[in-house]
């Protein structure tokens, strides 16, 4: 039983890349107050049932063990727990429908790990976000499942320049925290330190690039004119915080010369905004969120150039 737990940690801990059951208690407890704050219990409970139906699905398949205890069949099958009944709402079907997703997020895993490694790229949440994304739009052609925080939308319009005014000092810190906290889907400044937390316990790198990618992120986005409420719920910054975490503190930890890490990992955060941006446009048609696509495929991006000799999978 130790061990499951063991591997359930690191799983809600491989989220923010650390293969670490304290930071994974932290993140734990940062959901738990998040759904406390909100009232959003349906939210956790999908999220702890989709973990374990990832993990019971990795074991079945008989994985790798190592990465299985590293908890990285984990952390897709929970993100996908924890988008479900946030966007849709609470039946037994949506229990089914988190046990389906989580099961098939290491399916997809284990298909994505194949080909990214070819190109010396890890998986990232690009299984939590194909999965989700699948899911999410299948509701729409079932009459079982019903989702009215969907964003249902058939045209896109410009955004009007009424709703881009500059963030007040309180608005600013609410913005940068709240960036932090929706990596795990949650709009809550304690939650957001909770996180921190998490990972400064297993990396101060790793904490002080998720801090200074979410405040690059409210200072990017509102100087390209995105809408204001949008920046201060920190929905154009999670995937920034993902980013700079990835590039500045994972995947390029140990490269020299640092300088030149540290502008690169700057350089695709401040893309990553623009692709967020660029993504609530395309999608709103569909219908459906962003969700951490524009992380993955700005992180994506900037592993490409990596010499072969340097790359590494880290799995998450």
């Amino acid at each position: 039983m130790l061990r499951l737990l063991d591997v359930h940690l690191r799983g809600i801990g491989q989220v923010m890349f650390q293969n670490h059951p304290l930071s994974g208690l932290l993140f734990l407890a940062a959901l738990v107050w998040g759904a406390a704050a909100a009232d959003a219990w349906p939210v956790l409970a999908g999220g702890l049932l989709g973990l374990m139906a990832g993990t019971f699905t990795a074991r079945w398949l008989q994985v790798d063990a190592a990465n299985l205890g590293a908890g990285l069949y984990g952390y897709n099958a929970l993100l996908v727990g924890l988008a479900l009944p946030t966007f849709l709402e609470p039946s037994p079907l949506l229990w089914f429908y988190v046990l389906l997703g989580g099961a098939v997020s290491v399916v997809c895993t284990l298909g994505t790990a194949q080909v990214a490694g070819a190109f010396r790229v890890a998986a990232l949440t690009f299984p939590f976000v194909l999965v989700t994304w699948l899911l999410l739009l299948a509701t729409y052609g079932f009459a079982g499942l019903q989702g009215a925080a969907l964003p249902y939308a058939s045209q896109v319009a410009p955004v009007d320049p009424s709703a881009t005014n500059l963030l007040d000092p309180a608005g600013f810190i609410g913005g940068v925290l709240q960036s932090i906290s929706q990596v795990f889907l949650k709009g809550d400044a304690l939650s957001a330190l909770l996180l921190l937390a998490g990972l400064a316990v297993s990396s101060l790198p790793a904490a002080a690039w998720g801090l200074v990618g979410a405040m690059l992120a409210v200072v990017t986005a509102h100087a390209l004119g995105a809408e204001s409420d949008l920046v201060s719920a920190g929905l154009m910054g999670f995937s920034p915080v993902l980013t700079a975490i990835a590039l500045g503190a994972v995947f390029h930890a140990a490269d020299a010369p640092r300088a030149r890490v540290i502008g690169y990992a700057l350089l695709g955060t401040v893309f990553t905004v623009v692709v967020q941006g660029a993504l609530n446009v395309l999608l709103t048609p569909f219908g459906i969120p962003t969700l951490t696509a524009p992380f993955v495929l700005v992180t994506w991006l900037f592993l490409l150039p990596r010499a072969p000799a340097a790359a590494g999978d880290d799995g998450s």
